[in-house]
């Protein structure tokens, strides 16, 4: 067997529109089911996507015995529960971030997953994939910008629809939730670790309650990260990384297209380095390197600690955002 036969969890925009389409590109992924609480969305989606079946529960797609893995891209307030289903049913999960609604939440999960060693569970940050961010990682570990020293990053776009899930407090929406915890964990990433204590503004919307406007402070002891976040801004995202010898910068560090050339970088006192990656499918990457992790049963690239680690650092953020204070991860 050189592929995995994957099912869908939901006929969610990211999955039909991004993860899908990009997983049917690779060369370890067939996808072959999705699965609605609505038959009817399942069979559009089926069609649309030219999968084999649509089931109209989730727990019929659970019980599919020619399903291998579970990508589960329902809202946050689902992922750990229907994960924890799918690891009972026997099925290998990738989770949409963030992993839980916090850190006792996803740890739910991490412990559920131990008593299943034989199956794979990742949390999909799916950036991590792309060739830009494994050079910067390159660049940044290799010395060429001197002494890794701080890093700065951006990423908004504007929603302010009530009935759209990244609007909705009661299920884990919010700015810090959906888009600013790249920004944590790129840091991490660059850094290597964890920072050892987080600063944060939190502005909610008066109405929706969710946070609107999040800045980050984050202390890695010799090194520092801020970022903003915001769901009530024109659409930017951008990362600078920083070091006593150069900078690098990444133009689409987030969403790189699928269809297009990225760029990132390299500025130093000998003068300014531009790498021009190839297009490539970021999605179609990851769902690759998980799934040789299951066909050759080697660990998954990216472990659950690494997912524990930034839901710390998040409700670490909220915290600050009320108590005003520096707190400790």
């Amino acid at each position: 067997m050189n592929k995995v036969r994957w099912g869908v969890l939901s006929t969610a925009n990211i999955g039909i529109k991004k993860v899908i389409p990009g997983m049917q590109r690779s060369k370890h992924c067939e996808m072959v089911a999705i699965a609605s609480r609505d038959q009817s969305k399942a069979d559009q989606a089926k069609e649309q996507l030219g999968l084999a079946r649509a089931h109209g529960s989730y727990e019929a797609l659970l019980a599919d015995s020619d399903i291998d893995a579970i990508y589960n891209p329902l809202p946050n307030h689902l992922h750990v529960d229907w994960s924890i289903k799918a690891l009972e049913a026997g099925k290998h999960v990738l989770c949409e971030k963030p992993l839980g609604l916090d850190t006792a939440d996803a740890k739910r999960l991490v412990e559920t997953a131990t008593k299943f060693p034989d199956l794979k569970v990742m949390e999909a940050f799916m950036y991590r994939f792309h060739p830009q961010w494994i050079l910067a990682k390159e660049w940044a570990d290799s010395g060429k910008i001197g002494q890794l020293r701080t890093i700065q990053s951006f990423f908004s776009y504007y929603n302010d629809d009530p009935q759209n899930i990244r609007n909705r407090a009661d299920i884990g929406g919010g700015g810090l939730m959906d888009i600013g915890c790249y920004c944590i964990s790129l840091s991490r990433f660059i850094f290597g670790k964890r920072p050892q204590r987080v600063m944060g503004i939190v502005e909610r919307d008066p109405d929706l309650q969710t946070d609107i406007l999040t800045s980050g402070l984050m202390d890695f002891g010799e090194s520092t990260s801020t970022f903003t976040c915001s769901t009530q801004l024109f659409y930017y995202q951008r990362v600078h990384i920083f070091g006593t010898k150069g900078r690098i910068e990444i133009e689409i560090p987030f969403n790189a297209p699928p269809d297009a050339c990225t760029r990132a970088w390299l500025h130093t006192d000998d003068g300014s380095e531009e790498k021009v990656f190839p297009v490539c499918d970021q999605y179609t990457l990851q769902g690759d390197a998980f799934s040789k992790s299951i066909l050759e049963n080697t660990r998954v690239p990216t472990p659950l600690t690494d997912a524990i680690d930034n839901m710390e650092v998040i409700d670490a953020i909220f915290k600050s955002g009320e108590s005003g204070s520096w707190e400790d991860i």
